[in-house]
């Protein structure tokens, strides 16, 4: 998938942090600590774990500025952070017009934020070893891009923009999720192929592929796409990406070969890419992953 040269993108919601943590803290308690120690074992987004709880005490000397330039579809395709910005004023669209239709009121992200090592959020420090990751306390996406380098060289994804654009749209799922409700009452510390977490992320798969399937009709305020048609093979990253990411692929990859599903925290390999297409092909009515048997999962 490539950007429309001519498309208008506003940069606006994506913003690069640097420096270092001064004096930083988790905070949220000792489930937050655990979630951040497994986090690192796993190298994937936990924090749909501690949405209920707050981050306390990060004292951050980190400076935050603008992208530089990123306003037009072929500095999207020239640039990761640019293409960051472009797919999420794609997803800010989209979401603005899809989520009333489901009923729901809509509101944009907090923000993109892009950073390297670690930051202060309102879920508490966020690092890199723990994936990009949506802090519901912020309601802000944060991002390591070096993420989609491992993505590649340390769990076999295939890479390529629209598997890059497909982990943006996983966590923009996770910010649905959260301003529709559908985070409320859930039991979010359960694990298992079944468990209410990995049903969670399985829809932010569903609703990932909902927008990917939409995105070439989703035009910037002039009427321009932003993006042009989808080539099979751009589909075929953005499902390895996923695959990527799967429970047991991971485990496979970094356990020794061992599968443990009564741990599983996001899904399988297969279920993954699943829900991406079932969103992919039928849009956001059907990613309704929580009234499905576990066999459908």
């Amino acid at each position: 998938m490539t950007f429309n040269e001519n498309a208008n993108i506003d940069p606006s919601r994506v913003r690069r942090r640097g420096g270092k943590i001064a004096g930083a803290s988790i905070g949220g308690g000792l489930g937050l600590v655990a979630i951040v120690l497994l986090s690192q074992f796993l190298g994937v987004d936990l924090t749909p774990l501690v949405g209920g709880l707050t981050g306390g005490g990060v004292s951050s000397s980190q400076e935050e500025s603008q992208l530089e330039g990123c306003t037009t579809g072929a500095e999207a395709n020239a640039s990761l952070d640019c293409r960051i910005a472009g797919t999420a004023d794609s997803l800010d669209t989209y979401w603005s017009a899809a989520l009333p239709e489901l009923g729901v009121a809509y509101r944009t992200v907090g923000g993109v934020i892009l950073f390297e090592g670690a930051t202060g959020t309102a879920c508490g420090t966020g690092t890199s070893a723990m994936g990009p990751f949506y802090c519901p306390g912020d309601e802000t996406i944060y991002m390591d891009t070096a993420f989609f380098g491992e993505l590649r060289s340390r769990f076999g994804a295939s890479g390529g923009p629209l598997a890059e654009m497909y982990v943006v749209a996983h966590e923009w799922g996770h910010h649905v999720q959260h301003i529709a409700g559908i985070m409320d009452g859930l039991d979010l510390r359960d694990t298992g192929p079944d468990s209410d977490g990995v049903r969670l992320e399985l829809q932010a798969d569903c609703f990932a592929g909902a927008w990917a399937g939409a995105a070439t009709e989703i035009v910037d305020e002039r009427g321009v796409t932003f993006l042009e048609p989808l080539t099979e093979a751009q589909v075929r990253d953005a499902l390895s990406a996923a695959a990527a990411v799967g429970d047991d692929h991971i485990q496979e990859s970094l356990g020794g070969g061992q599968v443990n599903p009564e741990t599983w925290t996001h899904g399988s390999s297969e279920s993954r890419q699943r829900w991406f297409t079932t969103g992919y092909e039928r849009g956001p009515e059907a990613c309704d992953t929580f009234d499905v048997p576990a066999s459908a999962l």
